[in-house]
């Protein structure tokens, strides 16, 4: 299933049912599960180490059947709306989303496919399932809540494409990209309580993690984020006329972010 369809649900979930993020029951539960699925993602790096270029022929060959891509990219959001959306989409209409070219029969039958692959095992732990939990647990200013949110799911995203990070267990990626995107805002400055050693125990305790440990992946993915600026900084410049040169001159002061480090400018 991918993991950016569901970047939004989180919100959903938190808009329907908001008391279940204060519920200690709730994290201690997906802590746990995530504890036991650990070697699924702990080993992952060790599959599919042997591809070649033929391989990737032959993918990039499957690839260019269109029906066939949008037919699984259809189901794994069939199956996304079902887990976590309080209103699920019908097949019906999904299937007019994509102008017709897929048939409900098609994604049905598709559908126990994609369950079978994965062993009807849909409720895997991700990153974006422990957001809304650190959210009720620590002391953010309501006003900076959306960006706290907003900066966090960067960071996390960061994560997903960086190959050594990918292998943190998601608590630990949804923690410190928190952690990263509140000292990148400087919020210590409205509450000590902030400050990134007291932030990273906090974050450590709810976690159940190694403080060492939890404040080693911030500091990775502070270094990951540098990396990616740096490389948009030294992308070649676009020619810009006068008049876009200007009004970028003038939006600079009212879009530039007091982030040290601005997650807005990151490349993904």
């Amino acid at each position: 299933m991918d993991l950016y369809c569901m970047e939004s649900m989180v919100e959903v979930k938190a808009a329907a049912d908001p008391t279940s993020f204060n519920d200690d029951q709730v994290l201690t539960n997906l802590l746990t599960i995530e504890e036991h699925f650990r070697p699924r993602w702990w080993y992952s790096q060790q599959v599919q180490q042997d591809i070649n270029a033929h391989m990737r022929s032959i993918l990039a060959g499957w690839m260019l059947e269109k029906n066939h891509l949008q037919l699984l990219g259809a189901v794994c959001m069939f199956l996304a709306f079902k887990l976590k959306d309080t209103r699920p989409l019908s097949a019906e209409r999904l299937c007019m989303y994509t102008e017709n070219s897929i048939s409900p029969n098609e994604l049905l039958n598709w559908e126990l496919v994609v369950l079978g692959k994965l062993k009807w095992d849909m409720a895997a732990v991700i990153p974006n399932d422990f957001v809304e939990h650190f959210v009720r647990r620590l002391p953010l200013p309501e006003d900076k809540l959306p960006m706290v949110r907003k900066h966090t799911q960067t960071f996390i995203e960061l994560c997903i494409i960086d190959e050594e990070l990918a292998m943190k267990r998601p608590s630990m990626i949804a923690s410190s990209s928190m952690g990263a995107a509140i000292c990148g805002l400087q919020l210590e400055n409205h509450d000590q309580r902030l400050t990134r050693d007291n932030l990273t125990q906090r974050l450590a305790a709810i976690t159940n993690a190694e403080v060492t440990c939890l404040r080693q992946c911030q500091e990775q993915i502070e270094h990951v984020l540098a990396v990616s600026l740096k490389k948009s900084a030294q992308a070649p410049a676009i020619i810009k006329t006068g008049e876009q040169q200007q009004h970028e001159d003038q939006d600079q002061g009212q879009s530039k972010s007091s982030t040290p480090t601005d997650v807005q400018d990151v490349n993904l």
